[in-house]
């Protein structure tokens, strides 16, 4: 019988013969004019990578060794994309002495080896707007649907115990990124018997342990070649073994476990939605940006073949980066232009080790402006929301990846996280072995058992149970709930499907912006605003046919009460939702008006404006309109953002004080309770892109902020400029003890 190591090794094994394939779809030109984001060339080398090239070697940086006495990096090189293929970059690496593993056209980039020495030389070229390196990425009538509001009269209801009526996520596709899915797990059953879980695939690829010299393995087969078929079906994961780690399957059912069949019932979110396995991290819950980009690129590939249209991240990287030159941030935000809805964990550094709190932590890709960034909050233990508070562990924001300017760093500073969600003692299924005589507990379960016995579950094969906290739990409630609404609503785009989780959140008492977005998750406010909006709406903005301004109501429907009934008790909205990156806006006009931020396509951030549009390959035999081939990006120099009659709430905040709780600082209570009494600035003229700069520049997050015991936060708002870890970790989404920060709740829970 193989180990479940063993079996890694011969899936590595597996991934290497088919590293010649390389990473697969989306190749074609790539028109890109975006604006230089660097000054120099060395500029474009992220920080990181600049200090892991220094003369002794720092044994953390994984993407960094001595092969015969030449220090070689392996780095993620993104470039502007005008050359489809990537051949004249490719070519120009090998001359250099170096490799490339895999080609990444979500991100126009490649994974490549090269020597240390050389990066600087490969950074000079003009088509190269950013080298990174090749970071590691780690884990980032149930209790769970009663507290989300997920049984209400506008979501659902149990008949016969075992099925529903109302909206459960039949049909529509979530992808879990993660460390894998058990499929066979009773959890993941439909109402008959089958596995929900369509398809499982393992992305994970060798290139850390391929440290060949002269050596180009990309290959992009179109849809329907035989090479394309190949590199399919070595992707397989027909393990018995599907998730050694165990985080991946806890974090699926959560978003869409079925689980009526036993006490306590650890139903999810979504309990009829499909999955998608998409495994890119290890047997220990580590990956590489290398293996998360691929996995993105599969999800882009199949969305619409499948109906993927949500994507969950409950991993997490540390980057100095801004979210414009970011990779995942990159492949994130295709996704999203895509139509896949990006749900990310903020990640579990909210506390320090010396138990103060952190304001600057949020992770890569929960960074980028598009995802929706979550947040975990705690229970408390009970069905009621009222008790209900912000998790220490979870990370606060704002974002703290910046770009060079003229030689200054300069932080991105966004507001983050989006909301947060349930995520402390949270019951799911616990994966095992899938072998009657051999079930032997993942890694997880083995190392912490106190997660297993904490469920008081009986432990039957296939319907084993653990407990587990963190914001990689809290991610998937909010995934699952996105399958809600797109079942409720199929014609929800991305940034609309963000703004309606935002606006219908529920603010939990005493906590800021930054440490709970606009709130705590609210399944059944969601779900009821989807239903009153037109189901044409990503249909309409793809084709151009709606115009801003136009109704999104669908007719006879109204706003309603603005207040959702839960477990017996009114949870007002929030009423706000985040836009331009650090923004916030409210008013009925967001939604009974279109608002052009609602197309995918337009990112709005920090001033800036970016347009990403898919290009489908066409041809013989292919579907029109179904695989995505390329992005192609520009930005564009005269854009409407908003209508009038929409309300600007950062008028009401002032400059950000964490003493006088104002600005960025401000309780989200206190904002909600200002705006549903009518207050905020109503925009007369809306907000528009003009001469390429947007006026209006939102919260200013104060310079020379000072927290108490003399804790000053540099540049406005920092105590973590990027997370440094052991051996190159990026995150430990489940606790793990070589991280500077305390994350010990972040595992098994808090109070």
């Amino acid at each position: 019988m193989q180990t479940s190591t063993q079996f890694t090794v011969l899936i590595e094994r597996r991934r290497l013969r088919q590293v010649a394939l390389g990473t697969l779809f989306l190749l074609g030109a790539l028109a890109l004019s975006l604006p230089a984001l660097a000054d120099s060339p060395q500029q474009k080398i992220a920080s990181d990578l600049q200090k892991g090239m220094s003369p002794v070697r720092l044994s953390q940086d994984r993407w960094s060794r001595d092969v015969g006495g030449v220090r070689q990096v392996q780095v993620i090189v993104v470039s502007d994309g005008k050359q489809g293929d990537l051949a004249d970059l490719r070519a120009a690496v090998v001359r250099l002495g170096g490799s490339v593993h895999a080609r990444h056209p979500a991100v126009n980039g490649l994974t490549v080896q090269l020597p240390a020495d050389k990066v600087a030389q490969l950074a000079q070229r003009a088509d190269v707007l950013g080298i990174s390196p090749n970071r590691h990425v780690t884990r980032s009538a149930s209790t769970l649907e009663a507290v989300t509001g997920s049984l209400t009269g506008n979501v659902r209801s149990y008949l016969l115990g075992s099925t529903y009526s109302g909206v459960d996520g039949s049909g529509v596709g979530i992808a879990v990124l993660d460390s894998g899915v058990m499929s066979q797990h009773r959890s993941f059953q439909d109402g008959i018997g089958f596995s929900r879980v369509a398809r499982s695939v393992n992305m994970r690829n060798a290139v850390l342990s391929d440290w060949l010299v002269g050596v180009d393995s990309t290959l992009s087969p179109a849809p329907g070649t035989a090479a394309l078929l190949a590199y399919e079906n070595a992707l397989l994961n027909i393990t018995s073994t599907q998730d050694p780690y165990g985080h991946g399957t806890h974090v699926a059912s959560v978003a869409a476990g079925r689980a009526a069949y036993q006490r306590p019932d650890s139903s999810g979110v979504a309990p009829g939605a499909k999955l998608y396995d998409v495994k890119v991290l290890d047997s220990e819950g580590v990956g590489t940006l290398s293996d998360v980009l691929e996995g993105i690129q599969w999800v882009i590939f199949h969305a619409r073949e499948y109906n993927i249209r949500v994507m969950n991240l409950s991993l997490a990287a540390q980057s100095t980066e801004s979210w414009l030159t970011d990779p995942l941030c990159i492949a994130v935000r295709r996704a999203a232009a895509a139509g896949v809805t990006v749900v990310v964990a903020a990640g579990n550094f909210g506390q320090s080790d010396s138990n103060r709190e952190v304001y600057g932590a949020i992770s890569s890709p929960g960074n980028d402006p598009t995802v929706i960034t979550v947040g975990a909050s705690n229970f408390k233990s009970t069905e009621a929301r009222s008790d209900d508070v912000v998790n220490n562990f979870s990370s606060r924001g704002p974002t703290r990846g910046a770009r060079v300017v003229a030689g200054v760093r300069v932080p991105d500073n966004l507001l983050k996280p989006d909301l947060v969600a349930p995520g402390n003692r949270i019951f799911g299924a616990a994966a095992t072995r899938a072998s009657l005589l051999n079930a032997s507990w993942n890694t997880l379960a083995t190392l912490n058992p106190g997660l297993v016995t904490a469920t008081g579950a009986s432990q039957n094969y296939l319907q084993t149970l653990m407990m587990m906290s963190g914001t990689s739990i809290a991610a998937p409630s909010v995934a699952g709930t996105v399958a809600l609404m797109l079942q409720a609503n199929p014609g929800l785009t991305p940034p609309l499907i963000k703004a309606i989780l935002q606006y219908t959140a529920e603010p939990l008492p005493n906590a800021n912006l930054l440490q709970q977005g606009a709130g705590l998750l609210n399944v059944d406010g969601a779900v009821t605003l989807a239903k009153v909006l037109r189901t044409d709406i990503a249909s309409a903005v793809a084709a151009g046919t709606i115009k801003p301004g136009d109704a999104m109501l669908a007719p006879g429907r109204s706003m309603g009460l603005l207040r959702s009934t839960i477990g017996g008790k009114s949870v007002e909205w929030s009423r706000m939702a985040y836009a331009g990156g650090n923004q916030i806006f409210s008013g009925n006009a967001l939604f009974a008006q279109y608002q052009p931020i609602y197309d995918p396509r337009i990112t709005w951030a920090g001033g800036r404006v970016l347009r990403t549009q898919p290009v489908y390959w066409s041809g013989l035999g292919i579907p029109p309109n179904t695989f995505v081939k390329s992005f192609s990006d520009s930005v564009p120099t005269a854009q409407p953002l908003l209508t009038p009659l929409v309300v600007k709430a950062g008028s009401l905040l002032g400059s950000s004080s964490l003493a006088g709780k104002t600005g960025a600082f401000t309780p989200a209570a206190t904002l909600s309770a200002w705006l549903r009494s009518g207050s905020g600035q109503m925009l007369q003229t809306g907000v528009a892109l003009s001469t390429g700069l947007v006026l209006s520049e939102g919260l200013v997050l104060s310079e020379g902020l000072v927290l108490s015991e003399a804790l000053v936060l540099s540049e406005g708002l920092v105590l973590s400029e990027g997370l440094v870890l052991s051996e190159g970790l990026v995150l430990s989404e489940t606790g793990a003890s070589s991280v500077r920060f305390n994350t010990a709740g972040a595992l098994k829970g808090e109070p």
